[in-house]
């Protein structure tokens, strides 16, 4: 249908006299529902085009049924609070989608509008629109009760009164996104969680004010959470992590990276719980260690992605589990994992996972990885990405080999230009530092 509409509009659109007049053959031989039908597969711009085209057209692209689902994002340093509203009026209760992400000259006035006059809206994202306050979540509270997804990422005026306000009014909410809004706390998700009971998705991002008793109130109230990111919520502690394992069996997306007072406890809860899990992130965990690892291999046989940068703990005990128990992981970050050797990388590289499924593989600050872990890695042949920056005893000829092998293969790796020692007193000159990049 795209296809044959896009046809359409190209011939009228490049035979001026066509369509020029309201009276053209397009307008007399299509009836409105099929014009209106093909107009709904275009874009915001052809739209916009189209509407200046003739009365007739301007009719039909404005036509509210042709903006359901509006994205802004290619206009957002031209999007102003009346272009909201317009678009508000035009569309009426046919809107169900929008996105205004980094439009930032957008504010509360505009959205009250929005709210009003678009009660039937199901998703928006205001993502990075700095002039968002709490007043905007009121707003959907009182008009919006089919809203199912949220995005305020890098609304720093939001606060916990937004939380509460949508817990009010919008119990449908599925899917909420709250990262970077630093004034958020518990108490804020907790008002969430106890009235929003739908939610299967919920980001935050740098929020360093949430603590465990937040994601226990998620656990105990939004049994049905299917992704979590905690990224940086510093303070979250075990019995956080054990309670949205015992309580969210469709857990499969899980991010805890730089919650660095986690334990192996936390990997035991979800390895005993969370046999859903895919994607498993824990950057910058560095008291985990292999032993939490073992367990995680042996019940979480689903793990696609799997990121543990900076778990300095682990060793090449590890790689062996997961080689042995993780038939389908696909992307793996070891980078700053600095026990890991060739050893590690020639039992993973003989496993089911590398061999079928394994295309990216991140070793940056690995130091005791060799040319010889490459060598390993030419049997896994669907492996389209590996990271090597500042691993010492990788060279030049070593990736070459492995290129030979896999000659579609990208390879991310430096070598820094050697500094010849001082000789004397004599001035030397100054070497360029830069990424030799490969």
């Amino acid at each position: 249908m795209w296809h044959s509409s896009s046809l359409v509009f190209s011939y009228y659109y490049f035979n001026g006299n066509a369509f020029r007049d309201d009276e053209a053959s397009i307008n007399k031989k299509l009836p409105k529902e099929l014009l209106l039908r093909i107009f709904s597969f275009l874009d915001v711009v052809s739209l916009c085009r189209c509407a200046q085209v003739s009365k007739a057209w301007n009719v039909l692209a404005l036509d509210g049924s042709n903006w359901q689902r509006i994205d802004l994002f290619a206009f957002q340093k031209d999007v102003e609070g009346p272009v909201i509203e317009n678009i508000s009026r035009r569309c009426g209760g046919f809107l169900r989608k929008l996105s205004l992400r980094g439009c930032q000259s957008v504010g509360d006035g505009s959205m009250k509008t929005l709210a009003l006059l678009c009660q039937n809206i199901e998703d928006l994202n205001v993502n990075d629109c700095k002039k968002i306050s709490d007043t905007i979540c009121t707003a959907l509270s009182r008009h919006c009760h089919k809203l199912q997804r949220l995005n305020l990422d890098g609304c720093p005026l939001i606060t916990d009164k937004s939380l509460k306000a949508l817990s009010d009014g919008c119990v449908n909410l599925t899917t909420i996104n709250i990262s970077w809004c630093s004034n958020i706390t518990e108490n804020g998700v907790e008002a969430l969680a106890r009235g929003c009971p739908k939610l299967t998705c919920f980001i935050a991002k740098g929020c360093e004010q949430i603590t465990s008793r937040g994601v226990i109130c998620l656990a105990r109230y939004c049994s049905n959470l299917e992704v979590m990111n905690l990224m940086g919520c510093g303070t979250i502690r075990d019995e956080a992590v054990q309670a949205l394992a015992e309580r969210c069996p469709k857990l499969h997306y899980l991010c805890l990276s730089s919650c660095s007072a986690l334990t192996d406890a936390s990997l035991l809860a979800l390895a005993q719980y969370s046999t859903m899990l895919s994607t498993l992130e824990v950057a910058g965990c560095a008291q985990f260690t292999d032993a939490g690892f073992l367990a995680l291999a042996r019940s979480c046989r689903y793990l696609e992605k799997m990121d543990l940068d900076g778990c300095v703990l682990i060793t090449d005990a590890t790689l062996i589990h997961l080689a042995m128990g993780c038939p389908r992981i696909e992307y793996l970050t070891l980078s700053h994992c600095e026990l890991i050797t060739d050893e590690g990388i020639r039992h993973l590289s003989m496993s089911p996972c590398a061999a079928e499924n394994l295309t990216i593989l991140e070793l940056d600050n690995c130091p005791l990885v060799t040319d010889a872990s490459l060598e390993y890695l030419t049997s896994c042949h669907n492996l389209q990405r590996i990271e090597l920056y500042d691993c010492q005893l990788i060279t030049r000829a070593g990736i070459k080999r492995l290129r030979n092998y896999l000659p579609m293969i990208k390879v991310h790796a430096y070598f820094a230009p050697v500094t010849p020692p001082p000789m004397g007193s004599t001035a030397r000159s100054r070497y360029c530092r830069c990424c030799a990049i490969l």
